[in-house]
């Protein structure tokens, strides 16, 4: 068993973001983006380092390039869920649509500029579509402002996948076989499941983490980072509802005595009117009232009652 998962942002850059594994990636970009002008050669702006993964801290790492047409292309994982995602995707795209310029330069050397999000968790859970494209469009009359910014969602675990048929399944099924599943097989029998020469090459890259102790290492390091933020949020998360569940108890038992001293107050003021003579106020139209407006009338009525018995 490989034991290797792609989804861990070392193994992720170095399969991506490696110049002698450009292949591999443009496989990539093209089974997603299907462009009329398909990916041809592109140049990693950001290719893998070492450093990047120094710490072992979780940063967002992804991979950018530029095609020969002059597109400007970005890619990334993202396993867990994270907060204000589609608008840091729709952020760094119009940044990096943005950035082309120069001050003083020609709009119209702006490139199209595409960024996709691989992501191992349900983004939209009221939709059963796995890959969504946004770009800049009137939806009402079919038109579009083209070849200016895209923003790609692709959600792995809502495919359909089996090993039974994903060598006979669609290419964006089998990369999500491969991001999901690669771990657990064996190198030949992984290769049997995914004959393109886009995940041999894939494959070969994971074999080489596996083997050598190095990256190995990397690895090991990168996996516990990710297992020690995972749990951080979880801890987080279920400290947040605690919190929530006490203090939501604590709001409801001072809700709960307000509005018995309410409650009491409009009695209150329904006997001091009955003992004026005075028609009683409704039960409803006092508990609108604020304690203090609710002191007030009582206040009032009881200076009332006094002022009739003096006389």
């Amino acid at each position: 068993m490989l034991g290797i998962r792609p989804t861990i942002d070392f193994v992720f850059k170095k399969i991506f973001g490696s110049p002698e594994n450009v292949q591999i990636l443009i496989g990539l970009l093209n089974t997603i983006l299907r462009l009329r002008r398909p990916v041809e050669h592109v140049e990693i702006i950001n290719p893998f380092s070492y450093q990047e993964f120094a710490s072992d801290k979780l940063v967002v790492l992804d991979v950018r390039a530029r095609d020969t047409t002059g597109r400007w292309l970005n890619i990334e994982m993202q396993v867990s869920p994270v907060a204000g995602l589609l608008k840091r995707l729709v952020y760094y795209v119009c940044t990096m649509y943005a950035d082309q310029l120069d001050p003083g330069d020609d709009y119209v050397k702006l490139r199209p500029s595409i960024s996709i999000c691989l992501l191992g968790h349900v983004l939209f859970r009221d939709d059963a579509v796995p890959h969504h494209r946004f770009s800049l469009a009137d939806p009402e009359h079919e038109c579009e402002i083209p070849d200016s910014i895209e923003v790609h969602t692709v959600e792995f675990t809502k495919y359909n996948l089996s090993e039974d048929t994903i060598s006979e399944a669609t290419e964006i099924e089998q990369w999500a076989f491969f991001f999901l599943y690669a771990d657990r097989y064996e190198p030949a029998r992984l290769r049997e499941l995914l004959p393109g020469v886009e995940f041999q090459n894939a494959i070969t890259v994971i074999e080489t983490i596996a083997a050598k102790t190095e990256d190995r290492m990397m690895y090991d390091q990168r996996e516990k980072a990710e297992r020690d933020a995972r749990w951080r949020l979880n801890s987080a998360r279920d400290e947040g509802l605690e919190e929530g569940r006490v203090e939501g108890l604590e709001q409801g038992l001072e809700q709960g005595l307000e509005q018995g001293l309410k409650q009491g107050r409009a009695e209150q003021i329904q006997l001091l009117q009955q003992l004026l003579g005075d028609e009683a106020s409704s039960m409803p139209s006092l508990l609108e009232l604020t304690m203090d407006e609710l002191a007030v009338r009582v206040a009032d009525l009881q200076q009332s009652l006094r002022s009739r018995n003096s006389d």
